[in-house]
């Protein structure tokens, strides 16, 4: 299947399951990502879940590593509409947040984080296939950010769904994930 159909397919899929099956898939996700040993992190980007996209809940992942790594530094995405570019922003405590048109929380102002300084990014996606590569929501934002990252950033996908065995349109600017995490395996690629 193409990235197009398999937006589709997954979209609906994910709409399909309900909030509290949500949930225990969201808890089951949480203890395999819990498996890693995050001791080298220091700095890690993640995202704001979209819950009308039934997206998996990266807050339990992020508030994770914050316990365990009390130092990390914690940055989210804002978005250019414009040029489709992404920027990381260092959070605090007292960020403001913003939702932007497509629906994406993302914080107002931050420090800048360079893309090279990230150690651990939290990668959307709706479906994934056996090499590591994925469909998101097909502007592209993740893939021109991680193409300026370090070749060791470690790329990570949540999924409530197993691999297609491939995605049938992917090219050369398609960044393959590290890992996938689905709630009973994680995929390493």
């Amino acid at each position: 299947m193409n990235k197009q159909e398999l937006r589709q397919l997954y979209q609906i899929k994910r709409a399909e399951i309900h909030s509290k099956e949500r949930l225990r898939l969201d808890d089951l996700l949480l203890l395999q990502f819990q498996q890693f040993d995050y001791s080298d992190v220091q700095t890690v980007l993640t995202y704001w879940p979209l819950a009308n996209k039934s997206e998996p809940n990266t807050h339990l992942f992020s508030g994770y590593l914050r316990h365990m790594l009390p130092g990390m530094v914690l940055a989210y995405p804002l978005t250019d509409p414009l040029s489709l570019e992404m920027t990381a922003l260092a959070i605090h405590e007292d960020t403001i947040y913003h939702t932007n048109a497509w629906g994406i929380t993302e914080p107002k102002e931050g420090e800048v984080i360079d893309p090279t300084q990230i150690d651990l990014i939290f990668v959307p996606l709706l479906a994934y296939d056996t090499k590591g590569y994925r469909v998101g929501f097909g502007k592209g934002f993740y893939d021109r950010y991680l193409a300026r990252c370090r070749e060791d950033i470690v790329k990570i996908g949540f999924s409530y769904f197993g691999p297609v065995d491939e995605i049938a349109d992917t090219d050369q600017f398609d960044v393959p994930l590290t890992y996938c995490i689905t709630p009973q395996q994680t995929y390493e690629f």
